[in-house]
């Protein structure tokens, strides 16, 4: 089974020279999330792969708890839309191990500002990375987003299919997630409006998969969300829990409405704003109290799993075959975050 490959050319390119994507998990309370996130296929292209610090575990955790995952691909105006349903595994038995192919899968400029690796290897709270496997179940596919209108392609993976499982879950108590200070929602929306780039709206399909889907047009009225959505949806949308992103830096968690073909969000809350998120500077260089936070969670989540804060290569390891392919594309390593401050259009870390 390996649905990548088994793709249209054209479609398995846009995957394989792709930075970044829409990566849904969902709650422990049933709330589909979408993180935007660096993803890397494996050299077989038997997974689509993404990772996040075990200084911030939750979505890794979430998939842990709920292996069934979303990931959506946009590769531009004109090119192709691309919407997979996977079951993900967890990677966090060995933190050497996930640090080196990381660094081979992303490299470090896009996120340096001109800090020398010999400065940047010492972010040790961002290198320790758990690394999630996403093996899809069902891949679908329009050519671009005006064909969104139409029912997609689809490739669908044996019913027998078997999938990879995680690594055990550590045991202990898990350290309490890191606190920032939290504005209001409506505050948090005019940032999220400000930067001019239409949101997700996430939902959890029939069969519990997460699905991410870019808006066509959106706008607040009073507390909710007015959202013009491509007229073939992967999920029904009215009375579930949702939630919507501005590029995962502004997120809000509602139910759905939808009225004569409009689907709107109530807003119930804002999740917590990350400064991570908000100033990819603070990725290498945080502030002593974001550091501090970090390292903090990073020393007892190591604990937990019997191990200790990796050894981060003093040289960058060599890019693995598609991550050249994807370099070469983006003329330096992966991009940083879409819209924020010196960022190139990609993803989040």
């Amino acid at each position: 089974m390996n649905g990548i490959s088994q793709l249209p050319e054209h479609i398995k390119r846009a995957i394989e020279l792709g930075a970044m994507a829409e990566f849904a998990t969902v709650s422990a309370a049933g709330v589909p999330i979408d993180t935007p996130t660096y993803y890397f296929p494996s050299d077989d292209l038997s997974s689509l792969d993404v990772a996040t610090g075990l200084a911030y575990p939750a979505k890794a955790e979430r998939a842990r708890r709920n292996p069934k995952v979303g990931m959506l691909v946009e590769a531009g105006a004109d090119g192709p839309v691309i919407l997979v349903r996977g079951r993900a595994a967890v990677r966090d038995a060995n933190f050497a191990a996930n640090a080196v192919r990381y660094l081979s899968e992303t490299g470090f400029e896009g996120i340096s500002y001109g800090l020398p690796w010999s400065e940047a290897a010492k972010a040790v709270w961002y290198w320790t990375r758990i690394i999630v496997e996403v093996t899809p179940e069902r891949i679908s596919w329009w050519d671009s987003p005006a064909e969104m209108d139409q029912p997609p392609s689809v490739w669908q993976a044996p019913a027998n299919s078997a999938y990879p499982a995680s690594d055990p879950p550590p045991p202990g108590k898990p350290s309490a997630p890191t606190q920032w200070h939290q504005r209001p929602w409506q505050e948090i929306a005019k940032d999220g409006f400000a930067r001019g780039i239409a949101p997700h709206l996430t939902v959890c399909d029939d069969d519990g998969y997460p699905l991410p889907i870019r808006n066509r047009s959106c706008e607040l009225i009073g507390d909710r969300f007015r959202m013009e959505m491509p007229r073939h949806l992967p999920w029904e949308a009215a009375g579930k829990k949702a939630t919507l992103s501005f590029i995962g830096l502004e997120t809000f968690v509602g139910d759905v409405a939808v009225e004569d073909g409009v689907h709107w969000l109530a807003v119930e809350r804002a999740l917590p704003e990350s400064p991570l998120m908000r100033n990819p500077r603070e990725v290498l260089q945080p502030s002593p109290e974001i550091r501090a936070k970090l390292m903090a969670r990073l020393e007892v989540e190591v604990a937990r799993r019997g191990q200790t804060i990796p050894n981060i290569p003093e040289q960058i390891p060599a890019p693995t075959r598609l991550a050249a392919a994807r370099f070469a594309h983006y003329g330096k390593s992966a991009p940083t975050v879409e819209g924020t401050v010196d960022a190139t259009p990609g993803g989040s870390a």
